[in-house]
């Protein structure tokens, strides 16, 4: 099975430490490298990830804050130094198109043609076009900036079951004759692929950064395979959560759950924090959602969980 996994570049919010980056996170999906978020120092933490500009096909930018797009003049300038040759997509808040474009054109450097620009806009859903195998849409989320969440889901599949090929005599070339067609003439008999098959679900990945509590966020994470969402507070300082339009980790866990998700990864930690109080965040978001629960750390690979 092809790789499928999210690489943690940075995982700070407004201020990096020394054990955590500004914000960056690739989705690595087969031949797919999808870039979220990239602050400040992401070139180097790619690096260190073994990550090259050719592996990114399209960069998702949640909204302009600094510390989620101020790597973007280095990222693009580094795939214009490397020569990329395929299109990557760039998917940012349309209302930010000012700052796009500064961050886009930051200095002097020999410039590509590759950078597709794909703003997002509107109240609801803006579904993205390209030609990867997942769809990407965009949902409004509720901060002091305009902000976007992005939700990946992969096309339902089907998985072949042996037992029922051999019932109806379909073997060798014909099992993927009957993959790709629907339906094959076996014997006289027209044989249909529900007849041999069940639907195996697509994988669904979502991204949720800075926001307050609010349905579009569950939306943007309704049934994820994995979540990856902001969680820069504790219960103790749910007041600044509130003021600055943020989340707790108990807030990001209840959305987990409203959602449906499998695995929650926890990031975007505020700087106030120390080593000793990260179990806080993955106890109290657990206290509100059940699955599994993982606490991001820079330059940790964690896979998406395994097909339903």
């Amino acid at each position: 099975m092809s790789v499928r996994e999210l690489v943690i570049l940075g995982s700070s919010s407004a201020v990096p430490t020394r054990r955590r980056n500004h914000n960056g996170y690739f989705l690595r999906w087969a031949d797919q490298g999808v870039l979220f978020d990239p602050g400040e120092g992401t070139q180097r933490q790619m690096r260190l990830a073994g990550l090259a500009a050719s592996d990114i096909t399209r960069i998702c930018v949640t909204h302009f804050h600094g510390d989620h797009s101020l790597g973007l003049p280095g990222i693009v300038q580094h795939i214009a130094r490397d020569r990329v040759e395929h299109t990557v997509r760039a998917a940012y808040p349309a209302v930010g198109q000012e700052y796009w474009d500064r961050l886009r054109h930051a200095t002097s450097f020999h410039d590509t043609d590759v950078i597709v620009p794909q703003p997002v806009g509107g109240a609801g859903c803006c579904v993205l076009g390209g030609d990867e195998p997942f769809t990407i849409t965009a949902l409004p989320l509720r901060h002091s900036v305009p902000a976007y969440g992005y939700r990946l889901v992969e096309p339902d599949g089907w998985r072949m079951l042996p037992e029922r090929l051999e019932h109806f005599g379909v073997r060798g070339p014909d099992i993927s004759r009957l993959r790709s067609r629907g339906a094959l003439d076996v014997g006289g008999r027209t044989v249909r692929l529900e007849e041999c098959a069940v639907t195996r679900p697509g994988q669904v990945f979502a991204f949720v950064m800075d926001t307050g509590e609010c349905d579009q966020a569950v939306e943007t994470a309704r049934g994820a395979d994995m979540l990856v969402i902001e969680s820069t507070y504790l219960d103790t300082e749910e007041h600044l959560a509130v003021a600055y339009g943020h989340l707790t980790a108990r807030q990001a866990g209840r959305i987990a759950a409203r959602a449906g998700v499998r695995l929650l990864v926890l990031t975007h930690l505020s700087e106030r924090y120390e080593q000793e109080h990260e179990g806080a965040f993955v106890a109290q978001a657990g206290e509100e959602f059940d699955g599994e629960v993982v606490l991001a750390a820079d330059l940790d690979r964690i896979a998406l969980p395994a097909r339903r």
